[in-house]
């Protein structure tokens, strides 16, 4: 029987193992190239560390300790918010710039790769229902089906079961 957690954790793992393999030789892990990838889309004035976050849906420690390390490679910068104190602005340099276009094209020649398993209406067709899937799994999140409720919030398991 087929289930989807399984499906999904070993395809993401085996992408993320592959890619990561595949830059290796940049000094950059797939968490960075996605941070690059964030900034390099993002308005010239960049990102703040808490959308960073938030589009990583990682925890803020991780987050702080991985632009450090970004910024000590002068991959990047982090200045003080214009106007919030508090928050940290992150902006992509010439070498974070640089190193983002040679890590995309690692990109996209694994995507191509692994959907040229697929014809290409298959892989177009694939990347919508995923899409899907994804939204309806964020959905979940805060549906009001699910156990996890203000007062009996618990950690997500590992290996979910369905």
């Amino acid at each position: 029987m087929r289930r989807l957690p399984p499906l999904l954790r070993r395809a993401w793992y085996s992408l993320n193992q592959a890619f990561r393999q595949r830059i290796a030789p940049l000094g950059i892990t797939p968490d960075q190239y996605s941070i690059l990838r964030w900034l390099s889309e993002s308005p010239p004035e960049g990102l703040t560390q808490k959308e960073i976050t938030e589009r990583m849906t990682s925890d803020p420690a991780t987050i702080t300790s991985t632009l450090r390390r970004m910024e000590t490679s002068a991959l990047l910068s982090r200045t003080r918010h214009e106007s919030d104190g508090r928050a940290k602005r992150v902006q992509l340099l010439p070498k974070g710039t640089s190193l983002f276009a040679q890590a995309q094209s690692i990109a996209q020649k694994l995507q191509n790769d692994v959907l040229g398993e697929l014809t290409k209406d298959e892989g177009e067709r694939f990347l919508e229902l995923l899409e899907k899937i994804a939204a309806a799994c964020a959905s979940e999140i805060h549906s009001p089906n699910t156990s996890a409720t203000a007062g009996n919030l618990r950690r997500p398991q590992a290996r979910p079961t369905v």
